[in-house]
């Protein structure tokens, strides 16, 4: 048995949380995680002073400027970006995506190609998809995707078949920095040096491929530095990490920001009085990418989230960085999540050993904890996925079944869906137990929902 390295206080981080002192075995976090009740308070507590930002003269509306923009200022901290001019706030992890397909659309040239994976969100295949196959078909220019094969055993991206598939012409590498059905978590470092060494000319005369991750899964469980991994974009989003107010990042190193065309126009991206019927210009970074009223109050609230992860993971009980103007260290952030790495490494094992245990269960991906995030899919033979989803749900365990937006690796193993449970650093050991017993009982006594709803009747019956 795996035992975290730093101990958290469990017992005192869950009862910050609301949904568990209601009593709900909530192991569907890779989906979303559950707010802390603090975030929804101070939500409530924003509200009464709520104002425009870059649109007023009055207090309420400095005020809540102030508050907005020091919310770039937490997350580039967190993430280890230079600055709040890195980072772009929008909805959620695929509008990130669609972002640099978008802004980057007119700069394919007629035979270029991107690489993904086989282990990709949808998110981060099917802009990419539309991109080569429906858009850029209409301006009769020939861009082609390719994709990485993954090992259907472990679960591991086979590094070889990426390096051969990128080549002189391979514009960008789009890659997931954890799986959210295998959970992997992929060599992010390694898959920089491939696309470093492409030879691709990029218009800024950089000869590379561009890197983006998918870090929507790695960023509320690993400690990331956008920096040291050399990403030249990163997307995360916040209701994964505590904050359900639909909010989502994107990293980018400056130099490819100022040269991207804005995503959405109109605004607060445009420059201040630069409209004129000949010349639009428009605003600096961040908010080149910041078009029409943001969500403010999300964005304010979502950047918290990461400074009362620090206090959770660190002191819980205790606001230290929460609502306060201290200053997020790097050493700090990397404390805070190799505990929190640790920790959900030992729920995983444990869920790793219980799942094993059940017949005609098969796991998918790494059996081997420390190379995956708290997550693990599954099917039972003989069983829907949607089935068992149901039957837990009827005992109180809350889990998902489908695809998980991971389709292309459902396709790619032949199976139409799969079973999923997920951990986060409120859940316990007692909870890992609690929900693989409660399925190992469901399948060995042949136990179906009752109450099934609606979608899984019409699976079931087409």
């Amino acid at each position: 048995m795996i035992e975290p390295k730093c101990t958290l206080d469990v017992q005192a981080i869950r009862k910050h949380f609301p949904s568990i002192t209601k009593g709900r075995i909530v192991t569907n976090n890779a989906a979303s995680t559950q707010p802390p009740k603090k975030l929804a308070d101070l939500y409530r507590q924003l509200s009464p002073d709520y104002e425009n930002v870059h649109r007023g003269q009055s207090t309420a509306s400095r005020e809540m400027t102030e508050l907005f923009e020091k919310a770039y200022d937490t997350i580039a901290d967190f993430i280890g970006a230079p600055s709040r001019r890195n980072i772009v706030i929008g909805r959620n992890t695929t509008e990130a995506h669609n972002l640099v397909m978008y802004s980057m659309l007119t700069e394919f040239r007629d035979g270029d190609n991107i690489v993904t994976t086989m282990m990709e969100h949808n998110s981060n295949f099917v802009p990419w998809y539309a991109m080569c196959r429906e858009i850029l078909p209409k301006f009769a220019r020939n861009v082609e995707y390719r994709i990485v094969n993954v090992d259907a055993e472990t679960g591991e991206l086979d590094l070889d078949h990426m390096a051969s598939l990128v080549d002189d012409r391979t514009k960008l590498v789009c890659a997931s920095g954890a799986s959210n059905f295998y959970g992997t978590k992929n060599p992010v470092k390694k898959i920089r040096e491939i696309a470093n060494a492409s030879g691709y000319r990029q218009p800024n005369g950089e000869r590379k491929s561009w890197l983006l991750i998918d870090g929507a899964q790695l960023v509320p469980s690993t400690y990331v530095d956008v920096v040291d991994l050399d990403v030249d974009f990163m997307s995360f989003s916040f209701h994964k990490i505590l904050a359900p107010f639909g909010v989502g990042v994107l990293y980018g190193k400056e130099h490819l920001l100022e040269q991207m065309n804005p995503f959405l126009y109109g605004g607060d991206m445009v420059g201040n009085g630069q409209v004129s019927p000949e010349r639009v210009g428009y605003n600096e970074l961040p908010w080149k990418f910041s078009a029409g009223t943001p969500n403010i109050l999300g964005a304010i609230v979502s950047a918290q989230a990461f400074r009362i992860l620090l206090d959770l993971a660190l002191n819980p009980g205790e606001d230290v960085y929460f609502m306060s103007d201290k200053k997020i260290e790097r050493e700090a952030v990397r404390e805070a999540m190799d505990r929190i790495t640790s920790y959900n490494c030992s729920l995983t094992e444990r869920a790793l050993e219980k799942l094993s245990e059940i017949e005609g269960l098969q796991i998918y991906g790494s059996k081997v904890a420390k190379r995956r995030t708290s997550l693990v899919a599954f099917n039972v033979d003989g069983r829907s996925a949607h089935g068992l989803a149901e039957a837990l749900n009827e005992f109180g365990v809350e889990s998902r079944a489908g695809c998980h937006c991971a389709a292309l690796a459902h396709h790619s193993l032949v199976i139409p869906a799969s079973c999923r449970l997920s951990f986060y650093f409120y859940n316990t050991l007692e909870e890992v137990d609690t929900a693989v017993d409660i399925l190992a009982k469901i399948v060995r006594e042949d136990i179906y929902a009752k109450t099934p709803f609606p979608f899984v009747q019409a699976l079931a019956g087409s």
